[in-house]
């Protein structure tokens, strides 16, 4: 009996698609700060995999980790949550 393993996944913006099959994905969150207990809000960027190049800068995200593909990619894009708006 094998157990599926449970994959971690983030919710983020896409801030760049300008490489091909990949977007960078700026994922966000809040943590409270040790001394003066405001929160503060922490940011990071993951190389996300997008085989059909289907996903715009500004797009919500839901990323999933997967295998690594390349040297800085780990994460698929697993599904759109919201579109860019568009001016």
């Amino acid at each position: 009996m094998s157990e599926a393993k449970l994959k971690r996944t983030l919710t983020g913006r896409v801030v760049s698609n300008k490489m091909d099959k990949t977007v960078t994905v700026l994922v966000e969150h809040l943590v409270k700060h040790p001394l003066y207990g405001k929160m503060v809000r922490k940011s990071k960027k993951y190389h996300a995999h997008d085989e059909s190049n289907a996903f715009n800068e500004g797009d919500l995200v839901e990323i999933v980790e997967t295998r690594p593909v390349s040297k800085t990619k780990s994460w698929a894009v697993s599904k759109l949550l919201e579109k860019a708006r568009t001016v």
